[in-house]
């Protein structure tokens, strides 16, 4: 084929317009993942239910875990 250029990578001919399109894909995919964000994180409703034998267990419980969370 006339006028294609082609380059010697690992010992393999490759197309510029492969190694083009390579590029343009790094370029938009890393542009995507930067510009999405961090995950959002799971919430505090998320936490697993208290399977309390008696109802001052669970106040008992809830205490702890509050005295816990002001600690952090």
């Amino acid at each position: 084929m006339a006028g294609l250029a082609t380059y010697t990578i690992a010992g393999r001919q490759v197309g510029g317009h492969y190694l083009a399109m390579g590029w343009l894909a790094t370029l938009f995919g890393g542009a995507y993942y930067a510009a999405s964000g961090p995950k959002k994180p799971a919430s505090a409703a998320a936490a697993p239910p208290i399977n309390a034998s008696s109802s001052d267990e669970a106040d008992f419980i809830k205490k702890f875990l509050e005295e816990q969370d002001k600690k952090h």
